[in-house]
């Protein structure tokens, strides 16, 4: 089958999917789900055996986060309202590595039912106007700060309305990417509509009340208002290009679906210009996504073909002790996880020692499993000495990132970071809890897939839930959406 034919083949597949899951209901649905979710954490999720602080927060929301989600079960009255509660149980775990995800198509980042002709982005600590769409009169003018909607401070109303279900409000990252949602209808029935009036504080003057008026959506207004407000990755996420007479390498992605194998080649034909140039930039804006075998091994893979396997070793970081959950669920997943891995030609030639590892800790654990062990520990790669191999690189590098960059993208920071004459900068980047590396299942009503971290890394030397910040002067203050001005900015960090 061509893969035009696939993709209309999916196209009527989702659609009929959403076609049947408008006559059921949705709150029986809802109840099955979360309850799903609820015993697949409580049986398997590390935390519940792994003591600490960063287990703390899984205990005390497993079971009360699941009897508040079901206390609103009742309000579920579409697809979109399950997905809504689906994401509302999950973010409670302030853990970015659960996750409640819907397997049909439907509100992407570029989605609103209503609007009122402007949005807003998170601006150092505050909600400020981004984007006023041309010919909407009555509005506040770009630049103008947030003080207060429906008579409510701006705090608790964007708590009420985005905290848990469009994201983590907990984090730099989380307030990024939900704050265009401040004052728009996402269809979420929980958190309500535009609301009626805000008030909006420009420079030292008197806070503004505003009117907020509903304006209509036209095709490309609610895309054009968030790109203008989050920074969004382009539709080719792996490339090399040359800015400002250096190269630039984008790696914008960290999922399986990206097209490694050309980059990785193009980046191996062009590596020894990179190596010898005054100097690099390497973007992770926005690299999300995780692989179906490692999106950790996609980066330090992209790292070694820099700098060398000889040159990185020793500053790889030393992963300690990383302590397993001996459930048979867990197991089940490691073992169809190295049938995958064995399976691919181009991982076992890649990255035999990743397939060698899971090997050992699919026998561990049979081994703990038929002990009766409800844990078990085994110490990771080990700090390697200095091999006394010379930096390739002779310039200084720039390593670009923002709150996209996460999951492998966070772990091939903490490779890069030890690398020298190599600067991360930017803006916060999303943090991760010591709960890592996924477990996907779908869950009863198949509209939605649960994912979880399976194993705990409690000797990471980067604390739980702890994002990369750029240091002083390496901070970007500026529009993440003009790339001109990025790019300007960037080129002076060489200076």
């Amino acid at each position: 089958m061509s893969k035009r034919l696939i993709a209309a083949a999916s196209a009527l597949a989702l659609s009929l999917v959403a076609g049947a899951a408008s006559a059921q209901d949705f709150q029986a649905l809802a109840r099955q789900d979360l309850q799903a979710a609820h015993d697949a954490l409580a049986a398997n999720h590390p935390a519940v055996a792994v003591p600490g602080e960063a287990s703390n927060t899984f205990r005390s929301w497993v079971d009360a986060g699941l009897q508040e989600a079901l206390g609103q079960v009742g309000r579920v009255n579409s697809g979109d309202a399950h997905a809504y509660l689906m994401r509302f149980y999950a973010t409670g775990f302030r853990d970015s590595n659960i996750r409640m995800e819907p397997t049909f198509e439907g509100m992407g980042p570029f989605f609103a039912t209503s609007w009122p002709g402007f949005t807003t982005g998170w601006r150092d600590g505050k909600y400020v106007v981004t984007y006023v769409k041309p010919g909407v009169r009555g509005t506040p003018p770009v630049g103008s700060i947030v003080t207060e909607c429906n008579l409510r401070p701006i705090e608790e109303y964007a708590r009420d309305r985005l905290d848990g279900w469009e994201g983590d409000l907990n984090t730099e990252a989380g307030r990024i990417t939900t704050a265009p949602y401040l004052l728009w209808n996402r269809n979420n029935p929980f958190s309500g509509s535009v609301p009626s009036v805000c008030s909006f504080q420009q420079g030292n003057r008197r806070a503004r009340e505003f009117e907020i008026k509903v304006q209509p959506i036209v095709a490309g207004d609610i895309e054009a208002a968030y790109r203008a407000t989050v920074y969004t990755p382009p539709a080719q996420p792996l490339a090399i290009e040359t800015v400002n007479g250096r190269p630039w390498l984008h790696v914008h992605s960290f999922a399986d679906t990206a097209d490694w194998r050309a980059f990785n080649g193009a980046v191996e034909s062009q590596v020894a210009a990179v190596r010898a140039s005054a100097g690099f930039v390497l973007d992770l804006r926005g690299a999300a996504g995780s692989g179906v075998n490692s999106s950790t091994a996609r980066g330090y893979g992209l790292a070694n073909r820099i700098w060398t396997p000889e040159f990185t070793v020793s500053r790889q970081p030393a992963a300690g002790e990383i302590t397993y959950r001996a459930t048979q669920g867990n197991r089940d997943w490691y073992a169809a996880a190295l049938g995958r891995m064995e399976a691919d030609p181009q991982f076992v030639a890649e990255s035999m020692p990743v397939i060698e590892d899971t090997r050992a800790i699919v026998a561990a654990y049979d081994a703990a499993i038929a002990a009766g062990q409800p844990t078990f520990t085994l110490a990771g790669r080990a700090a390697t000495p200095d091999t006394g191999a010379a930096n390739p690189v002779q310039g200084p590098v720039v390593v670009l990132v923002d709150a996209g960059c996460s999951g492998g993208c966070l772990d091939t920071l903490d490779l890069l970071s030890k690398l020298p004459n190599v600067r991360i900068a930017g803006s916060t980047t999303a943090p991760d809890s010591i709960f890592i590396e996924p477990t996907v299942q779908r869950l009863p009503s198949n509209y939605s897939d649960l994912s979880y971290g399976h194993k705990a890394w409690t000797s990471r030397v980067r604390a739980n839930n702890q994002p990369y910040k750029p240091a002083a002067g390496l901070a970007y203050a500026g529009n993440p959406t003009d790339e001109t001005a990025v790019r300007t900015w960037v080129g002076t960090l060489f200076q």
